[in-house]
């Protein structure tokens, strides 16, 4: 809707990538540009404080005492706005084009606050970048939606307040570098208590028995149900401490090794077949929760990887708006689909009528439409012309669409009940005298796909794992009553139960939104960050929690309990809720978070200003230490680590990768005989005649000589040799050759023309050779015992920087090449640093984390690493105020705020 008055009219979308694709739709008349992101936000430090405001106490967090915000225009986004407004000078009309979200409002709020403009300015929203959607955006304007302005600023004041206020009190007590957040520190505690369920976990043993059964003309598996009309106990009968909690029987291994010649005697009878018909429905489409969950359980993807791809395919105008709670689908977007589907697969794999979904999340934004394929008509993946990641998700999204508008699946599930007739009644431990067990076996046919022609859901076992496929129900034979059958084989199954299941990214994501905390579209960014500040470290899928995150959840726990209490943190985000829908004011929200609210019957109500002002004394050192069951061991978390302690004194220090239900009694104590005051005695000394043992110390693993304890104290004050191991060795494995090969560096290696000794060494920041004050780095820890002299004069003469080049191009020559990064399309190389494993494109490095063997990692995980590392940016300077505790969205491509 350009004027004619010779002027443009100018949008402002939030990604240059957005800004092309858009102004080839709109052509002459527009101009499109982009803000990328925020172009404003609260001062993250001290010093972006306008002076105006300088004198004002309360300003630590950019906020007032009244609440009133003070926001400053982000130092990278200043010459957008200097550009923006020279556009705008020669606009007739502005639109605003920013995100349909709540942040997206604020965002033009902020545009509109920060330009100014004189001209006719309104708001243009979209959930798809196509012609069409675009075109009809344009004719239809709306005024900017101030109650999502208002919901999102008392978010982002809420956020900060929490953050500014808590972190350092962590600072202070633990260990600088912590952090507190609103949402991310409830999810920490979460992740905190499911590890707490699996430390008070005490494992049952039981048995059972598997019988390979045999028809005419087939075979299948049943499992014995009963003995004597006794159930026999499976790993849901007992309960988390071990005990039986129904009327099931244990049998035990002893019973089970006793039965397994009886039933292979046994008489083989079916006694009842009964077949169910049985119905599956396709799932709603996807909403922002659902496709993480999805993404991650199928594809591998992590949270913050599925938001980034799909931003991508959202600008790429492949799919609608990826931030949504609707599972909605537009009357365009169901007619496209059951088109494709009579197309595709015919009619009769057509529903019958329209499904229509209904969102099962709380004041789910309904305007909006679920995750599709953009378009009047979807384009099959292979037309997309997408490949890797895009591809991927983009094939996903459209299978889950078009799933949700076909024919329901049907099939049969079928029970059947087994006899096995003893020759004479025996004695079952447990279960009394038998003459007969009872075994059962089950199974599904399907006699009509539907749905699941296309798309089958993932599925999450009852003992917390998860499964990529719903299909894993086996297929019997037919079979009657009163069947005769043949016992192949019969085997003794023992089994333990097992505690329940960490979280993955998936499952705390789907945790997260059952407990209505937080908005889906933080749940990528509170992840990472969780990841990030060494709360949590990935295991594969699972999701564990350091013993750092036990000791902030404690502390949080005991001193602003119902700040991380999860009634609350819903409470909470259901008034932001009431905010948005123009019910609630936030300036009430605020006041009542900050300074204290009516109590009531989950929580007191205390405001985060009356805690933290009068915290009188916290025993840090206390709400650190956590007792080891069944020992006299504690584990601490210190400043340098985490480590265990006995009440002698003895101390070891707990491996990184260790996760804390593993660190039992058993552990502690082979710990200790490693650790602390205790040493690996590894020989003697030829030359010096002591004694060479392997310690663990405050700064890892290292090897020394002890002196004889008859020797007197003014010689055993003398210092002895002393050596950290090598990044290649093991304290548990390393030899008397290896210590006394430590033991002799610094190595001589020669002397030098001019007279100066030259020596290898190695030091905090790796190997080296040196020549007076001199040196230059070794490319890997062996040359220290095996550069010549010429080598290393070769070496010193080169100038330092030519020097670590040539390092560095004898160490690459030893890295391993992983493939093509799907992202910049540059090769992947794994490499080994001054710090450790990393991952390497050339211009981003990433730190192989730790629990991960660097020497298993693929191209895909490795990938990862480097997405991520990249969607972090470069690490911000650190001041007492650093901007991570920001949720600034600096770039269209970040994750949302937190």
């Amino acid at each position: 809707m350009a004027t004619n008055t010779g002027k443009k009219t100018l949008v402002i979308v939030e990604s240059p990538a957005k800004a092309s694709k858009i102004a080839g739709y709109l052509g002459k008349g527009y101009t499109v540009e982009a803000s990328v992101g925020h172009v404003r936000d609260l001062p993250a430090k001290d010093s972006e404080t306008p002076i105006k405001y300088k004198g004002d106490a309360t300003l630590v967090t950019g906020v007032r005492e009244d609440f009133s915000p003070i926001y400053v225009v982000n130092p990278d986004k200043k010459a957008i706005i200097k550009k923006l407004k020279a556009e705008l000078a020669d606009s007739s009309e502005l639109l605003l084009a920013t995100d349909e979200d709540r942040e997206g409002e604020a965002i033009s709020w902020h545009l509109l606050e920060e330009l100014k403009p004189r001209v006719p300015t309104r708001r243009m929203v979209f959930h798809e970048i196509t012609p069409k959607a675009i075109q009809e955006a344009v004719a239809k304007p709306r005024d900017l939606d101030f109650d999502l302005v208002e919901a999102q600023e008392t978010r982002r004041i809420l956020d900060r307040l929490f953050g500014y206020d808590l972190s350092p009190v962590l600072w202070r007590k633990m260990s600088v570098g912590l952090s507190a957040g609103r949402v991310q520190s409830v999810a920490v505690r979460l992740v905190v208590d499911r590890e707490r369920e699996r430390i008070a976990f005490t494992p049952a043993d039981y048995s059972g028995i598997t019988a390979q059964l045999t028809t005419n003309t087939s075979e299948f598996k049943a499992k014995l149900s009963a003995i004597a009309d006794r159930r026999v106990a499976t790993g849901s009968d007992f309960n988390a401490k071990g005990e039986l909690k129904g009327n099931a029987v244990r049998l035990t291994a002893t019973a089970a090794a006793q039965l397994v010649p009886l039933l292979l005697a046994a008489n083989w009878s079916v006694t009842r077949v009964e077949a169910r018909p049985k119905t599956w429905r396709p799932s709603a489409p996807f909403r922002t929760t659902t496709l993480q969950q999805e993404a991650g359980r199928k594809l591998g993807f992590t949270t913050d990887r599925t938001m980034r791809v799909a931003q991508r395919l959202y600008e790429g105008g492949f799919i609608t708006y990826m931030r949504t709670d609707s599972v909605a689908l537009s009357g365009q977007a169901v007619a496209a689909a059951r088109t494709q589907i009579a197309e595709r697969y015919g009619a009769e794999y057509l529903s019958p009528s329209i499904r229509v979904y209904d969102s099962k999340v709380k004041n789910a934004q309904e305007a909006h439409e679920a995750i599709r394929p953009a378009g009047e008509t979807f384009m099959l993946p292979e037309q997309t012309g997408l490949s890797g990641d895009e591809l991927k998700l983009y094939e996903l999204i459209w299978k889950r669409t078009i799933a949700s508008q076909m024919a329901d699946a049907k099939g049969e599930s079928i029970l059947v009940t087994i006899n096995a007739q003893l020759e004479q009644p025996s004695e079952v431990p447990g279960f009394g005298r038998s003459d007969a067990a009872r075994f059962s076996a089950s199974g599904e046919t399907v006699t009509f796909p539907g749905f699941r022609l296309v798309y089958v859901d993932s599925v999450v076992r009852p003992d917390g794992e998860e499964d990529d496929n719903a299909d894993t129900t086996a297929m019997l034979p037919p079979l009657r009553d009163g069947q005769s059958l043949e016992a192949k084989s019969v085997t003794a199954d023992d089994h333990t139960t097992k505690p329940p299941g960490r979280y993955t990214e998936p499952g705390l994501v789907a945790k997260l939104e059952e407990s209505e905390i937080g908005r889906p579209s933080t749940y990528a960014a509170i992840i990472a960050t969780i990841v990030s500040k060494d709360y949590v470290f990935r295991r594969g899928k699972a999701l564990v929690p350091t013993w750092t995150a036990f000791a902030v959840t404690v502390l949080l726990e005991k001193h602003f309990g119902h700040l991380v209490d999860y009634k609350f943190t819903a409470g909470l985000e259901q008034q932001l809720d009431q905010v948005a829908a123009g019910e609630a004011k936030g300036l009430d929200v605020l006041r009542d978070f900050y300074y204290g609210g009516e109590p009531n019957a989950t929580t007191n109500n205390a405001g985060l200003k009356p805690l933290t002002t009068a915290l009188g004394d916290i025993d840090a050192r206390a709400l650190s230490t956590f007792p080891i069951s069944g020992s006299d061991v504690v584990v601490r978390v210190g400043k340098y680590g985490t480590y265990i302690e006995a009440p002698d004194g003895r101390r070891g220090n707990v491996p990184a990768d260790m996760a804390p239900d593993e660190l039992t009694a058993a552990v502690a104590y082979g710990l200790l005989g490693t650790g602390g005051s205790q040493e690996r005695a590894l020989g003697v000394n030829p030359e010096t005649g002591r004694q060479v043992v392997a310690k663990v110390g405050r700064y890892g693993p290292y090897v020394t000589e002890v002196a004889p304890d008859q020797v007197k104290p003014a010689t055993a004050k003398a210092k002895l040799p002393a050596a950290s191991l090598l990044k290649a060795m093991d304290i548990d494995s390393i030899t008397l050759d290896d210590a006394l090969k430590l033991l002799s560096l610094p190595r001589t290696i020669g002397v030098a023309p001019d007279g100066e000794p030259v020596t290898a060494a190695n030091g905090p920041y790796g190997p080296y050779v040196k020549k007076g004050s001199d040196y230059r780095q070794l490319a890997t820890e062996e040359e220290l015992f095996t550069v010549s002299l010429q080598q290393a004069l070769e070496l010193l003469a080169l100038p330092k920087t030519q020097a670590r080049a040539t390092a560095a191009g004898r160490s690459s020559a030893a890295a391993r090449e992983l493939g093509t990064d799907p992202e910049t399309g540059t090769p992947v190389l794994l490499k080994d640093g001054r710090y450790g494993p990393y991952v390497t494109d050339g211009k981003t490095n990433a730190t192989v984390p730790r629990g991960v063997d660097a020497a298993t990692i693929e191209l895909a995980q490795a990938a990862e690493l480097l997405a991520e590392k990249r969607a972090k940016g470069p690490t911000p300077p650190r001041g007492r105020f650093s901007s991570r505790s920001s949720s600034s969205r600096s770039g269209a491509t970040k994750s949302k705020g937190r």
